[in-house]
Protein backbone atom coordinates (compact mmCIF):
# COMPACT_ATOMS: atom_id res chain seq x y z
CA UNK A 1 0.00 0.00 0.00
CA UNK A 2 1.27 3.49 -1.15
CA UNK A 3 1.62 6.25 1.60
CA UNK A 4 0.40 9.67 0.96
CA UNK A 5 2.39 12.91 1.60
CA UNK A 6 -0.73 13.99 4.10
CA UNK A 7 -0.52 10.53 5.89
CA UNK A 8 3.27 10.23 5.86
CA UNK A 9 3.03 14.19 7.65
CA UNK A 10 0.77 13.06 10.10
CA UNK A 11 2.58 9.98 11.11
CA UNK A 12 5.09 11.70 11.70
CA UNK A 13 3.96 14.68 13.63
CA UNK A 14 2.60 11.84 16.37
CA UNK A 15 6.45 11.01 16.32
CA UNK A 16 7.65 14.04 17.16
CA UNK A 17 4.48 15.47 19.59
CA UNK A 18 7.32 14.30 22.62
CA UNK A 19 9.87 15.95 21.34
CA UNK A 20 9.43 18.69 19.53
CA UNK A 21 7.61 21.86 20.62
CA UNK A 22 6.22 22.67 17.16
CA UNK A 23 5.63 18.71 15.70
CA UNK A 24 3.70 19.39 12.57
CA UNK A 25 6.47 22.14 11.31
CA UNK A 26 9.68 19.83 11.93
CA UNK A 27 7.81 16.97 9.99
CA UNK A 28 7.21 19.39 7.41
CA UNK A 29 10.70 20.31 7.47
CA UNK A 30 12.13 16.61 7.32
CA UNK A 31 9.23 15.69 4.43
CA UNK A 32 10.53 18.90 2.43
CA UNK A 33 14.14 17.50 2.72
CA UNK A 34 13.79 14.20 1.85
CA UNK A 35 11.61 15.38 -1.44
CA UNK A 36 13.93 18.15 -2.17
CA UNK A 37 11.12 20.81 -2.11
CA UNK A 38 9.79 23.77 -0.39
CA UNK A 39 7.46 23.35 2.68
CA UNK A 40 4.45 24.78 0.36
CA UNK A 41 4.62 21.60 -1.99
CA UNK A 42 3.91 19.09 1.04
CA UNK A 43 0.13 20.98 0.81
CA UNK A 44 0.18 21.63 -3.21
CA UNK A 45 0.44 17.75 -3.89
CA UNK A 46 -0.46 16.41 -0.29
CA UNK A 47 -1.86 13.16 -2.46
CA UNK A 48 1.34 12.07 -3.74
CA UNK A 49 2.84 9.11 -2.83
CA UNK A 50 6.18 8.63 -2.09
CA UNK A 51 9.19 5.95 -3.35
CA UNK A 52 10.15 3.41 -1.15
CA UNK A 53 13.24 5.18 -0.68
CA UNK A 54 11.88 8.10 0.35
CA UNK A 55 9.88 6.72 2.82
CA UNK A 56 12.92 4.73 4.47
CA UNK A 57 14.95 8.25 4.18
CA UNK A 58 12.19 10.33 5.62
CA UNK A 59 11.80 7.28 8.64
CA UNK A 60 15.59 7.77 9.45
CA UNK A 61 15.27 11.34 10.04
CA UNK A 62 12.24 10.91 11.72
CA UNK A 63 14.30 8.41 14.43
CA UNK A 64 16.81 10.70 14.53
CA UNK A 65 15.50 13.49 15.69
CA UNK A 66 13.20 11.62 18.36
CA UNK A 67 16.83 11.01 19.40
CA UNK A 68 17.33 14.87 19.96
CA UNK A 69 19.48 15.25 17.10
CA UNK A 70 18.58 18.52 16.19
CA UNK A 71 17.39 19.22 12.51
CA UNK A 72 19.80 21.42 11.89
CA UNK A 73 22.21 18.36 11.66
CA UNK A 74 20.07 16.20 10.10
CA UNK A 75 19.15 18.24 7.17
CA UNK A 76 22.90 19.83 7.04
CA UNK A 77 21.26 23.74 6.90
CA UNK A 78 20.29 26.30 9.42
CA UNK A 79 19.05 29.99 8.63
CA UNK A 80 21.01 32.89 9.94
CA UNK A 81 20.51 36.32 9.52
CA UNK A 82 17.90 35.55 6.53
CA UNK A 83 20.74 33.30 4.94
CA UNK A 84 21.59 29.34 4.66
CA UNK A 85 24.16 28.01 6.18
CA UNK A 86 26.04 24.54 5.70
CA UNK A 87 26.15 23.11 9.58
CA UNK A 88 27.51 20.10 10.92
CA UNK A 89 27.99 18.30 14.40
CA UNK A 90 32.00 20.34 13.93
CA UNK A 91 29.96 24.00 14.28
CA UNK A 92 27.49 25.06 16.45
CA UNK A 93 24.31 25.74 15.32
CA UNK A 94 23.44 29.63 14.68
CA UNK A 95 21.08 30.98 16.91
CA UNK A 96 19.10 33.96 16.65
CA UNK A 97 19.78 35.52 19.60
CA UNK A 98 23.46 36.07 17.72
CA UNK A 99 22.22 38.38 15.19
CA UNK A 100 22.35 40.86 17.80
CA UNK A 101 25.88 40.36 17.50
CA UNK A 102 25.72 41.41 13.60
CA UNK A 103 23.04 44.28 14.27
CA UNK A 104 25.39 45.69 16.81
CA UNK A 105 28.43 45.69 14.18
CA UNK A 106 26.35 47.74 12.16
CA UNK A 107 24.98 49.83 14.78
CA UNK A 108 28.43 51.01 14.74
CA UNK A 109 29.51 50.99 11.08
CA UNK A 110 26.20 52.49 9.65
CA UNK A 111 28.11 53.70 6.29
CA UNK A 112 28.51 50.32 4.44
CA UNK A 113 30.75 51.88 2.08
CA UNK A 114 33.22 53.08 4.15
CA UNK A 115 36.19 50.20 4.38
CA UNK A 116 35.97 48.15 7.45
CA UNK A 117 38.00 45.41 8.63
CA UNK A 118 37.06 42.94 10.70
CA UNK A 119 38.03 39.64 12.48
CA UNK A 120 35.51 37.12 13.52
CA UNK A 121 37.25 34.62 15.76
CA UNK A 122 36.10 31.20 16.56
CA UNK A 123 33.62 31.23 13.20
CA UNK A 124 32.54 27.73 13.08
CA UNK A 125 30.12 27.72 10.02
CA UNK A 126 30.87 31.32 9.25
CA UNK A 127 27.75 32.65 10.50
CA UNK A 128 28.70 35.94 11.79
CA UNK A 129 31.85 37.05 9.70
CA UNK A 130 29.82 35.74 6.58
CA UNK A 131 26.61 37.57 7.42
CA UNK A 132 28.51 40.49 7.54
CA UNK A 133 30.61 40.49 4.43
CA UNK A 134 27.00 39.39 3.06
CA UNK A 135 26.01 42.61 3.88
CA UNK A 136 28.71 44.61 3.49
CA UNK A 137 30.94 43.55 0.29
CA UNK A 138 33.40 46.44 0.76
CA UNK A 139 34.43 45.37 4.02
CA UNK A 140 37.39 42.68 4.71
CA UNK A 141 36.35 40.11 7.25
CA UNK A 142 39.09 37.46 8.54
CA UNK A 143 37.73 34.41 10.23
CA UNK A 144 39.33 31.97 12.55
CA UNK A 145 39.14 28.61 14.45
CA UNK A 146 41.37 25.74 16.04
CA UNK A 147 39.48 23.74 14.26
CA UNK A 148 39.99 22.92 10.55
CA UNK A 149 36.76 20.79 9.97
CA UNK A 150 34.96 23.88 11.05
CA UNK A 151 36.97 26.16 8.57
CA UNK A 152 36.09 24.10 6.14
CA UNK A 153 32.44 24.38 6.72
CA UNK A 154 32.73 27.91 6.66
CA UNK A 155 34.68 27.92 3.85
CA UNK A 156 32.05 26.22 2.00
CA UNK A 157 29.83 28.59 3.09
CA UNK A 158 31.35 31.75 1.52
CA UNK A 159 31.45 29.84 -1.28
CA UNK A 160 27.63 28.92 -1.64
CA UNK A 161 26.96 32.93 -0.91
CA UNK A 162 29.65 33.85 -3.59
CA UNK A 163 31.90 35.84 -1.21
CA UNK A 164 34.70 37.08 -2.59
CA UNK A 165 35.92 39.66 0.74
CA UNK A 166 36.28 36.68 3.36
CA UNK A 167 39.87 35.27 4.52
CA UNK A 168 40.23 32.23 6.47
CA UNK A 169 43.07 31.27 9.35
CA UNK A 170 43.39 28.31 11.97
CA UNK A 171 43.93 29.07 15.14
CA UNK A 172 43.09 29.92 18.63
CA UNK A 173 41.35 33.80 18.69
CA UNK A 174 43.83 35.93 17.86
CA UNK A 175 46.98 34.36 17.38
CA UNK A 176 45.49 32.57 14.54
CA UNK A 177 45.43 36.17 12.49
CA UNK A 178 48.36 37.23 10.20
CA UNK A 179 48.37 40.73 11.43
CA UNK A 180 46.82 43.18 13.69
CA UNK A 181 45.14 46.65 12.52
CA UNK A 182 41.38 45.93 12.98
CA UNK A 183 38.88 48.21 13.10
CA UNK A 184 36.56 45.88 14.77
CA UNK A 185 37.36 42.60 15.98
CA UNK A 186 34.00 39.92 17.25
CA UNK A 187 33.35 36.56 18.84
CA UNK A 188 31.02 34.48 19.63
CA UNK A 189 33.03 32.17 22.05
CA UNK A 190 32.30 29.62 24.60
CA UNK A 191 30.74 30.61 27.87
CA UNK A 192 29.39 28.06 29.65
CA UNK A 193 31.07 26.65 33.02
CA UNK A 194 31.66 23.59 33.76
CA UNK A 195 29.53 23.25 36.35
CA UNK A 196 26.67 24.48 34.14
CA UNK A 197 27.31 21.60 31.42
CA UNK A 198 25.53 19.38 33.71
CA UNK A 199 22.21 21.38 33.45
CA UNK A 200 22.39 22.58 29.80
CA UNK A 201 24.48 18.85 28.60
CA UNK A 202 20.90 17.19 27.18
CA UNK A 203 20.23 20.14 25.25
CA UNK A 204 23.43 20.41 23.43
CA UNK A 205 25.04 16.62 23.12
CA UNK A 206 25.33 16.82 19.37
CA UNK A 207 27.31 19.96 19.76
CA UNK A 208 30.89 20.71 20.04
CA UNK A 209 31.31 21.05 24.04
CA UNK A 210 35.09 22.82 23.33
CA UNK A 211 32.57 25.73 21.17
CA UNK A 212 30.40 25.78 24.68
CA UNK A 213 32.44 25.57 27.66
CA UNK A 214 35.23 27.61 29.01
CA UNK A 215 36.81 26.61 32.57
CA UNK A 216 34.57 26.82 35.86
CA UNK A 217 32.94 30.17 35.44
CA UNK A 218 32.97 30.45 31.93
CA UNK A 219 34.65 33.07 31.42
CA UNK A 220 38.54 32.02 30.19
CA UNK A 221 38.19 32.24 26.66
CA UNK A 222 36.99 36.16 27.16
CA UNK A 223 39.58 36.84 29.27
CA UNK A 224 42.03 35.63 26.86
CA UNK A 225 40.03 37.72 24.00
CA UNK A 226 39.90 40.82 25.84
CA UNK A 227 43.77 40.67 27.01
CA UNK A 228 44.64 39.75 23.55
CA UNK A 229 42.15 41.65 20.91
CA UNK A 230 43.67 44.96 22.06
CA UNK A 231 47.04 44.41 20.66
CA UNK A 232 45.36 43.62 17.21
CA UNK A 233 43.33 46.52 17.02
CA UNK A 234 43.65 50.38 15.61
CA UNK A 235 43.56 53.29 18.21
CA UNK A 236 40.19 53.50 18.84
CA UNK A 237 39.08 50.05 17.49
CA UNK A 238 35.97 47.67 18.68
CA UNK A 239 36.26 44.49 20.28
CA UNK A 240 32.33 42.68 20.66
CA UNK A 241 31.71 39.69 22.41
CA UNK A 242 28.09 37.33 23.01
CA UNK A 243 28.01 36.10 26.66
CA UNK A 244 25.78 34.46 28.44
CA UNK A 245 22.24 36.61 29.94
CA UNK A 246 23.73 36.76 33.32
CA UNK A 247 27.48 37.21 32.61
CA UNK A 248 27.40 40.89 31.66
CA UNK A 249 28.76 42.86 34.94
CA UNK A 250 31.39 40.03 35.07
CA UNK A 251 32.48 40.51 31.08
CA UNK A 252 32.13 44.64 31.53
CA UNK A 253 35.04 44.11 34.39
CA UNK A 254 37.34 41.54 32.27
CA UNK A 255 36.51 44.63 29.45
CA UNK A 256 37.97 47.56 32.22
CA UNK A 257 40.76 45.10 33.43
CA UNK A 258 41.88 44.66 29.82
CA UNK A 259 41.73 48.58 29.56
CA UNK A 260 39.01 49.49 27.24
CA UNK A 261 36.67 52.58 27.19
CA UNK A 262 33.39 53.07 26.02
CA UNK A 263 32.57 49.39 27.69
CA UNK A 264 28.95 48.48 27.60
CA UNK A 265 26.25 45.93 27.12
CA UNK A 266 23.66 45.34 24.60
CA UNK A 267 20.34 43.55 25.81
CA UNK A 268 18.13 41.18 23.43
CA UNK A 269 14.43 41.69 23.10
CA UNK A 270 13.72 40.07 26.14
CA UNK A 271 16.21 42.54 27.80
CA UNK A 272 18.76 40.45 29.06
CA UNK A 273 22.74 41.13 28.50
CA UNK A 274 23.85 39.60 25.52
CA UNK A 275 26.78 41.79 24.11
CA UNK A 276 28.77 42.97 25.41
CA UNK A 277 31.44 46.18 23.82
CA UNK A 278 34.44 48.31 24.31
CA UNK A 279 36.76 50.37 22.31
CA UNK A 280 40.42 50.52 22.95
CA UNK A 281 42.36 53.42 23.01
CA UNK A 282 46.61 52.87 23.21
Amino acid sequence: MQTSIQQLLQAGSNQLVLIADNPQLEAEVLLAHVLHQPRSYLYAWSDNHLSDDQIKQYTEYLHRRCNNEPIAYIIGIREFWSLDFFVTPDTLIPRPETELLVESVLDIYQDKLKPVKLADLGTGSGAIGLALAHDCPIWQIYVTDASQNALQVARKNAQRLALKNVYFYQGNWCAALPDGNFDVIVSNPPYLGETEWEKYAAGLEFEPRSALVSSIDGLDAIRTISYSAKLYLKSKGYLLVEHGFLQGAAVRKIFAASGYNQIHSVRDLSGQERVTIGQYYP
